[in-house]
């Protein structure tokens, strides 16, 4: 490989590395708010098993990175640079900001905009209908606070019921402890979904580069490069980013923060097995806003959820705009 590739892949794993620790907040929050884990116990249970998820789902999510976005053949080594400095700008900030944005759609913005960049044209991006995986990404945007909403909602409402004569002591001795089950459910499906966007980054950059065959799959070492840095990432935490999720939006004990979990964990299985680059962000978001409007509507922080969304909305737009500026700067070069 040339030195700029290797630079690229070097890059991209940094990429990998801060969707780590800026997403770390959405793994953790709930289990250290609750107080069931520390914050260093929390980082290393949720690292684990963002590692862990390599050998557990397909790379269904980094094909659609990777080939199902952009034209291929239009893509280049600025293309991919110039993507990357995008969405970990827009990360950055972001993470200074404590909001909760998403690397996925960072990213996704971020590439688009250097590709229109490069090609002047909207030809370069996969656009076939709604069937196609921009349709699907785009959808999720809005589908994926959505369902976890409202599955945080149904499972904390299904737990309220089956628990209504059990002692509160007892029901939170409980969840307590199933606290660890869906954190470790939830960080399982963070690091499946959110890995392989960074590999499919990596592979597309191999293809246009010519050092791999269009139709390649995926290499392992690709593939547990990716783990292993998002894992890192988480390891290396993202403090500004929980106090948001796990104390502004709502007050949450591990009975919600459970409920809260499984549902983001159902909702990232499905959107991986379904191959949908989903923001991890939006989907947690959804859930913990769906558990706390179990006990009151006013139970939720709306102004700090207003401000989340609003976030969420400029997000591929910024990033994308970032990337175009990059490209052109790089170009020149």
């Amino acid at each position: 490989m040339t030195p700029l590739v290797v630079a690229i892949i070097l890059v991209a794993l940094a990429f990998d590395f801060i969707n780590g620790f800026h997403d770390a907040a959405n793994s953790i929050a709930t289990v250290v708010s609750t107080r069931v884990l520390t914050p260093g116990q929390a980082v290393l249970w949720a690292a684990f098993f963002n590692f862990v998820a390599a050998f557990v789902f397909g790379v269904g999510v980094a094909k659609t990175m990777g080939k199902g976005l952009v034209d291929v053949s239009q893509v280049n080594e600025q293309v991919i640079l110039a993507a990357l400095i995008g969405a970990i700008v827009w990360d950055l900030l972001t993470w200074w900001w404590g909001l909760p944005t998403s690397s996925s759609h960072a990213l996704i913005g971020g590439y688009a905009g250097a590709a229109l960049a490069k090609t002047h044209s909207l030809g370069v991006l996969i656009w076939t209908g709604w069937s196609c995986k921009w349709g699907m990404t785009l959808l999720f945007i809005v589908l994926a606070p959505l369902v976890g909403m409202i599955l945080g909602n149904l499972f904390m409402l299904a737990v309220l019921w089956i628990c209504r004569r059990v002692s509160p002591a007892r029901v939170d001795g409980f969840f307590r402890k199933g606290q660890l089950v869906s954190a470790a459910a939830y960080s399982l499906g963070h690091g499946g979904n959110d890995a392989q966007k960074t590999m499919g980054i990596i592979m597309g950059l191999l293809v246009a580069s010519g050092f791999y065959a269009k139709d390649r799959e995926i290499p392992w070492w690709i593939i547990l490069t990716c783990h292993a840095a998002i894992a890192l990432g988480t390891l290396s935490g993202g403090w500004r980013i929980v106090k948001t999720m796990g104390q502004k939006i709502t007050k949450l004990k591990p009975v919600g923060g459970f409920c809260a979990e499984s549902a983001g964990a159902v909702s990232l299985f499905g959107a991986t097995a379904l191959g949908v680059p989903v923001s991890t962000t939006h989907t947690i978001t959804g859930a913990i806003v769906g558990v706390g409007s179990v006990q009151r509507f006013s139970a939720v922080r709306w102004g700090v959820a207003g401000r989340i969304v609003w976030a969420w909305i400029l997000t591929i737009p910024a990033a994308a705009a970032v990337a175009a500026v990059s490209y052109l700067v790089l170009a020149l070069f």
